[in-house]
């Protein structure tokens, strides 16, 4: 049909629409609008011309919310995630059967009447006043759309949501004016293409190509005659329509439209006659909505891809701005998650811990130089069922629930570090005896750390007997080598080494300034370890972790993104130096199972005391990895314990984490350069007999209770994300009782 207008001209029509809004007021149209009569609403006609004009002439008509696409870093899907599943076309996308169909049963009259249809007004007067109830209404679609348009603006908002769709006379003359302003503006065709973009479908779909993908699996320009007139007989009632709920409330209601439409010309009687013998004809597809439905086990990528987007500047200046960007949807978000490097890690946590165990593990990985996240996953899935959690094992508090956990001695290195850049030779020896008084005073940034009593330390075993140079002591993490070495340095340059290398508490807050720091007894989250390790392996340059490569919106505009921010942490020589003692973890050290064929590798393993918590925190020189295993709620201890279908009579670094950490990087790096360090000479002090490594102990070898210099406080239970420590200034833990560094 043609597009017409009213005709008597846009003077014309505003007159008559004043005219109509002092109506509606007097209360002589109220069953014409679908409304109960005045005397049931007791309303009071008070209306006039003038107030009519008082109502703002403007619509706001906001960007209609629709699907958001997270892409991996090569193009292929990880999840769609929206606040209503909406895709919106033009109108040449969508099949002219269903605007035939719409119209038919929506508002025949639409091409010919103006905002309002008089005629449908006097029609439904006279059949509601038949009927003696409101029967039937006389919006016409037009109506219809500026309504949809004032829902859509209430978004999840329930007040907001119930002033649009409530029945009261303000909001229809409301709905009155903005018609005529709507009509004015836009024309006929427009308000089809807005209407059956905006309009609901019931089983959470939002526009016709989103209900086309619903009920029929197909694009809305694919749509055949009996399936637009499906969804158009749904509109109406979206619960009381819908076909996979009520299928044969939906066939009769079907067969309804597609007689209207050959009752008014839209198709012939014969076709009309042969669509109505075919069934429904469905071929649903399930809502796929939010990171739940991510693929490899990237549900908790997604979710950190959310809350970076929710609390980055560079999508608004406010939190209250980024939510309603988000929830408008429409956005194309390429990360920087590597497909090879998330099945791999994926793969690999599923191989060595299983979802039903007692404990968890988490795995993240990095690239050095760029800060690019490429792989993130955990034994437990992302859900809500049994032994599944939406609480992300790899991230701190702020961007994921978890609290982290206590990384035990893979924290060594930043002591490390700290030493070499305050000049200290790695070759310098101590006498790192098997059991030690923690030394007091030792200075902190402001002022020094002091103990009121003396406190113990001890080694793993009491094999570990110095004197040791800094290569062996880290091959073997000496627990009483690196407790010499701080005393000699001081806590501060340890506090700032970390900060440049982005290792903060994974609850919030400053690291404590105790001696013990060396030994990992603060909270940390495997992602702020690989990335803090990754700064090992570029040579001495930190790069914040990123997730986000680019976005579009829903017009293919590119939107800013943040970018990583890459700062010196340490000297190259530095760097260096910690590559070479961290290689030798790996060849001959508490990291042997670990280690990856073929290429160069460097890392640490950690183990907290009572193990409620193991780690290893390794690199190559283009990836750097992070793996912790342990409770998240800090109540299992890993001992006498089967995890990944594997008895453990104690549990190290090496000896699960190790594993997981080499098979995710193994399958990350295939078909990948393989470089190698720059390493340092390092010339190492006369040895006593040579020590037992961890793995080769044999039956009756001491296992010392503690001896790891945890913080008061430290290792206690609590649910999941494990609690906050609280730990007084100035003190520290003795052997056999608090977390601290093992292995």
């Amino acid at each position: 049909m043609a597009n017409k207008r009213p005709g008597g001209g846009r003077s014309t029509t505003r007159q008559a629409a004043k005219f109509l809004g002092v109506s509606v007021l007097s209360g002589a149209v109220l069953a014409g609008i679908a409304l109960p009569a005045a005397g049931a609403l007791g309303l009071v006609a008070k209306g006039s011309v003038e107030g009519f004009d008082e109502i703002p002439a403007n619509l706001k008509r906001p960007p209609l919310s629709q699907k958001t696409s997270i892409l991996d870093s090569e193009g292929g899907l990880i999840a769609t995630v929206y606040s209503r599943d909406r895709t919106v076309v033009p109108l040449k996308d969508i099949s002219p059967y269903m605007r035939k169909a719409i119209v038919a049963i929506e508002d025949e009259r639409f091409y010919e009447h103006g905002a309002i249809d008089l005629k449908g007004i006097l029609r439904a007067l006279n059949n509601n006043a038949q009927a003696g109830e409101v029967s039937e209404g006389a919006s016409t679609l037009t109506q219809q759309y500026v309504k949809n348009v004032f829902v859509e603006e209430a978004g999840n908002d329930e007040e907001k949501f119930a002033a649009a769709t409530q029945q009261t006379l303000g909001r229809k003359i409301k709905e009155l004016k903005y018609a005529i302003q709507v009509e004015e503006e836009l024309g006929k065709k427009k308000i089809l293409e807005n209407y059956l973009n905006i309009t609901y479908f019931s089983q959470q779909a939002y526009g016709v190509e989103a209900a086309a993908k619903r009920y029929f699996s197909k694009s809305a320009k694919d749509l055949e005659l009996q399936e637009a007139a499906l969804l158009a007989g749904i509109v109406q009632s979206p619960s009381r329509w819908d076909p996979v709920a009520n299928g044969d409330q939906a066939l009769k209601r079907r067969n309804l439209v597609l007689n209207r439409m050959a009752e008014q010309g839209h198709v012939s009687k014969d076709e009309a006659a042969e669509a109505k013998k075919k069934d429904l004809g469905l071929d649903v597809s399930k809502p796929q909505n939010g990171c739940i439905t991510a693929v490899n086990g990237a549900g908790f990528f997604c979710d950190y891809v959310r809350r970076v987007f929710l609390g980055s500047e560079e999508f608004g200046k406010t939190r209250e701005e980024r939510n309603k960007r988000w929830n408008e949807g429409g956005m194309t978000i390429r990360t920087t998650l590597d497909p090879q490097a998330q099945k791999s890690v994926q793969a690999s946590v599923k191989k060595h811990v299983y979802q039903s165990d007692e404990v968890a593990t988490a795995v993240s990985l990095v690239e050095p130089g760029t800060g690019k996240i490429l792989g993130m996953g955990q034994s437990r899935p992302y859900g809500l069922a049994k032994n599944e959690t939406t609480i992300n094992y790899s991230v701190n508090k702020s961007m994921g629930d978890g609290m982290g956990y206590q990384p035990g001695s893979t924290y060594k290195p930043i002591v490390a570090a700290a030493a070499l850049e305050r000049g200290v030779n790695p070759s310098r020896s101590y006498p790192s005896p098997y059991e030690m008084t923690y030394p007091s005073p030792v200075p902190k940034c402001e002022g020094q750390w002091s103990s009121a009593k003396p406190v113990k330390v001890a080694n793993e075993n009491e094999s570990e007997v110095g004197p040791y140079g800094m290569r062996e002591a880290t091959a073997k993490s000496v627990n009483t080598y690196y407790v010499q070495l701080i005393s000699d340095i001081g806590i501060c340059p340890v506090v700032e080494m970390s900060e440049k290398m982005g290792i903060e508490p994974a609850g919030g807050g400053e690291l404590r300034q105790v001696p013990s720091i060396t030994l990992g007894v603060q909270e940390m989250s495997p992602l702020t370890m690989a990335a803090g390790y990754a700064a090992f392996a570029s040579r001495g340059t930190y790069c914040t972790p990123v997730a986000i490569e680019s976005i579009k919106d829903a017009n293919g505009k590119s939107l800013d993104v943040p970018k990583t921010k890459c700062t010196r942490a340490m000297s190259e020589r530095t760097a260096d130096t910690i590559n070479t003692l961290l290689k030798g973890v790996v060849e001959d050290g508490t990291g042997t199972k670990a280690g990856l064929s073929g290429r160069a590798s460097a890392g640490k393993t950690g183990t907290t005391d009572n193990r409620y918590a193991a780690w290893f925190v390794g690199y190559t020189p283009n990836l750097s990895g992070a793996v912790w295993v342990g409770d998240p709620r800090h109540q299992r201890k890993m001992i006498n314990i089967t995890i990944g279908g594997r008895p453990h009579d104690k549990v190290f670094g090496g000896s699960v984490p190790g594993p997981i950490w080499r098979d995710a990087m193994s399958g990350a790096l295939a078909g990948k350069e393989a470089p190698g360090f720059v390493e340092v000479p390092i010339a190492d002090p006369p040895k006593k007999d040579k020590e037992k490594d961890e793995d080769d102990r044999k039956p009756g070898d001491r296992f010392p209770g503690g001896g790891n210099g945890g913080l008061i406080g430290g290792g206690g239970g609590g649910t999941e994300p494990n609690p906050t420590f609280s730990i007084p200034e100035g003190f520290i833990q003795g052997p056999g009782n608090g977390p601290g560094g093992r292995r």
